[in-house]
């Protein structure tokens, strides 16, 4: 299956606490799902865990939260070398690629040195749809807000660029990220930025932002550009998106 257009579920959240294993899927990897338009037979996703190391033990977590969802998920590793021998032909058959959190500049050196970034562009504009949390989320943009260098935030500005804005991710839950997106926004390091709650999904059709959604009541995305201040002194302005609930 394909979507009808290049279609990208960017995202800080993903998974929810299991009754029986540590995680499951929930409704947003679900609406990923959806968004491919896949009928009659198993889903077939790509797990893409390069941000983490693609670490075994949360393969073999994810591994259990497909089985329970009824998915047919597989794992795309680059260490210590690629686990598939054409990673192009196996991303082409995939319905989603759900890309995991993590280092979002590490995953980006990585993907780059195995030509990952070429042939992700290529899956994208093939109908497969992109999706991923956090590191997963920030990668499909110009760029975004990432601890991948320390425990002090700072702009990464070379990410894929498939999405002409930036991200902004755990905007309700990490104290520090708002405050640092409204100051690189403000200063021109960043452009307009798109951030999402923990819980909330942006989707976009091509490059056009068409739907903010939840697996959580009452969170929300926001819109972060540059305005100008009583001051010379550019200012951030935010404007709330409201989500859909998904369920």
């Amino acid at each position: 299956m394909a979507a009808v257009q290049p279609t990208i579920l960017a995202t800080s959240g993903g998974y929810r606490q299991g009754s029986r294993t540590r995680i499951e899927f929930d409704s947003l990897v679900d609406y990923a799902v959806e968004l491919s338009g896949v009928t009659g037979r198993a889903p077939r996703i790509a797990h893409i865990g390069t941000a983490g190391g693609d670490q075994r033990w949360w393969a073999a977590e994810i591994d259990q939260a497909a089985r329970i969802a009824g998915f047919d998920l597989s794992h795309l590793n680059l260490f210590t070398m690629p686990n598939v021998e054409d990673p192009e032909a196996y991303l082409l058959e995939q319905d989603v690629v759900w890309v995991n959190g993590g280092s979002v500049v590490n995953l980006l050196a990585v993907w780059r040195a195995h030509g990952l970034d070429r042939i992700l562009k290529k899956v994208w504009e093939s109908g497969v749809i992109l999706a991923g949390v956090s590191a997963g989320s920030i990668c499909w943009f110009k760029g975004g807000v990432t601890d991948s260098f320390g425990p002090g935030l700072r702009p990464v500005t070379n990410s894929l660029g498939f999405l002409p804005f930036h991200n902004g991710v755990h905007f309700d839950s990490e104290l520090r990220r708002r405050p640092t997106v409204h100051k690189l926004v403000a200063d021109g390091t960043l452009g307009e930025t798109h951030c999402t709650d923990d819980g909330v999904g942006l989707v976009y059709r091509g490059t056009e932002l068409v739907e903010v959604v939840s697996s959580v009541k009452n969170k929300a995305a926001f819109r972060v550009t540059a305005g100008a201040g009583e001051s010379v002194d550019a200012v951030a302005i935010e404007e709330r998106l409201e989500s859909r609930f998904l369920g």
